[in-house]
């Protein structure tokens, strides 16, 4: 199965970090396509992605309305867009990397 990696954060690390990253896991099952996504919520770092996650995706989504530190995921497509944006068009986003 294809599997797309990521993370949702928001300023205040409450609703919208798992508004958004709850989004993006249902978009990815309507279009079989697993998704995991690490949360930077107000009690921490929730569902910590293992290099082997990211190794194994397609790619990295970058849901955040803070500054995320990029670095370990060099070499891998990445996109980034607001929280707001992944509560939205969680499925637009997940098409970036299996439509050509």
């Amino acid at each position: 199965m294809k599997k797309i990696v990521g993370i949702s954060a928001c300023i205040t690390g409450i609703a919208h970090t798992y508004l958004a990253a709850e989004a993006l896991k249902e978009a990815g099952k309507s279009l079989h396509v697993e998704v995991k996504i690490e949360t930077h919520g107000a009690i921490g770092v929730e569902n910590k992605l293992s290099y082997r996650d990211i190794d194994d995706s397609l790619g990295v989504i970058i849901a955040s309305d803070i500054v995320i530190d990029e670095q370990r995921f060099m070499n891998k497509k990445l996109i980034k867009v607001s929280t707001h944006e992944a509560i939205k068009h969680p499925k637009k986003i997940i098409k970036y990397f299996i439509e050509d």
